[in-house]
């Protein structure tokens, strides 16, 4: 039997009690009042249609699984929410929307909608990462990368214009930087910065990684200075054909952080092909999803789509105003991966309280 033809994906009422299994192990939440396992269902002319009404006195609200979640208030046929988050998770350079509007005949509008929304619930962690990358032991790769054009280029004022170059080419002036951190064996991150200056880049690793790891970059001057501040800091010197070096039983290179670009790169050049700046942090955190939670470490398709329907849920009301797409500071919905607080109306999602070391 293939994959689409489990019943989750084929029927509303099916896709409805695979939601209620992933999202209420424990029984209906109210999402009113909190309470767990204390509703009863409502029956409408004599059949249940996933409305629920909480027993309490002071509430007695009625509510349903996706209520407080980012498939709130869609027309969308939960079936094809389900085929929506799989083809979504289990596709490692991405799925465009014309793709996806095309399998699962729904509009192009509606699907653009459904893959911003997935995207959302892709995100990991809330507001704060629960765990900084790394520790005694491990090594964490750093690396920056520049990918499209910025919506609002900002000239340096010492180079009055003229844009910089490396080796003869254009280098990144006028691009969008994005500034990766990989645990070797691990976990990565990706952040959308507005420019990849040291004190970023610094920030960035302050708050993100264990200062017991050992750091290993390539030999960008971005390094230089907040290395110092690791256990160890190793790099490797791309401009004289180095990418990897052997010492006392270690290896030394950036190729892990490297090829996670190489992937978001391909998707994003061969898969999705346009996307606004403003938009550039949730492909990150798609991206960042699916290598999260990769093959190698243990995950399934099937895995992968129920780790992204939990992240789904959210809290009341939140995802139907989403207001994530508006750039509100207050969403509990809207994780910044884009460091750009004077174009996304958010805060640093690097300048937290540091981590202890």
């Amino acid at each position: 039997m293939d994959t689409f033809s489990e019943a989750a994906f084929t029927d509303d009422n099916a896709a409805r009690e695979y939601l209620e299994k992933v999202l209420w192990p424990d029984g209906p939440v109210c999402p009113h009042c909190g309470v767990v396992n204390n509703a009863f269902k409502v029956l409408r002319k004599g059949q249940f249609r996933g409305v629920y009404r909480c027993k309490e006195r002071e509430c007695r609200k009625d509510f349903t699984v996706t209520m407080g979640t980012v498939m709130e208030r869609s027309h969308i046929a939960l079936h094809k929410w389900m085929q929506g988050f799989h083809l979504m998770t289990s596709s490692k350079k991405g799925l465009s929307a014309h793709q996806l509007h095309r399998t699962l005949r729904i509009t192009y509008e509606a699907a653009w909608f459904m893959e911003h929304r997935i995207r959302e619930a892709m995100r990991d962690g809330g507001l704060k990462p629960s765990k900084p990358l790394g520790g005694e032991g491990k090594v964490v790769e750093a690396d920056e990368t520049y990918f499209g054009k910025q919506a609002n280029p900002m000239p340096s004022p010492q180079r009055r214009g003229r844009p910089h170059t490396k080796g003869g080419k254009s280098g990144p002036s006028g691009k969008r930087a994005i500034v990766a951190l990989v645990e070797r064996g691990g976990e990565s991150r990706m952040f959308h910065v507005a420019n990849a200056t040291a004190v970023e880049v610094r920030d960035i690793l302050w708050q993100n990684v264990s200062r017991k790891s050992a750091l290993h970059t390539d030999e960008s001057n971005l390094y230089t200075a907040v290395g110092k501040a690791f256990g160890e800091h190793h790099t490797v010197k791309h401009s004289a054909g180095e990418y990897v070096r052997y010492e006392e039983g270690f290896t030394v290179h950036s190729n892990t952080v490297e090829n996670i670009f190489s992937v978001f790169k391909r998707g994003m050049t061969g898969v999705y092909q346009h996307c606004s700046e403003k938009h550039l942090h949730r492909y990150l955190s798609e991206f960042e999803f699916r290598y999260n939670r990769r093959t190698a470490l243990g995950f399934n398709d099937a895995e992968r789509t129920t780790e992204a329907v939990k992240g789904a849920a959210g809290t009341p009301d939140a995802a139907a105003r989403a207001p994530f797409f508006a750039g509100a500071a207050d969403s509990t919905l809207s994780r910044p991966r884009s460091i750009i607080p004077h174009r996304t109306g958010r805060g640093s999602d690097a300048r937290r309280a540091d981590w202890p070391n």
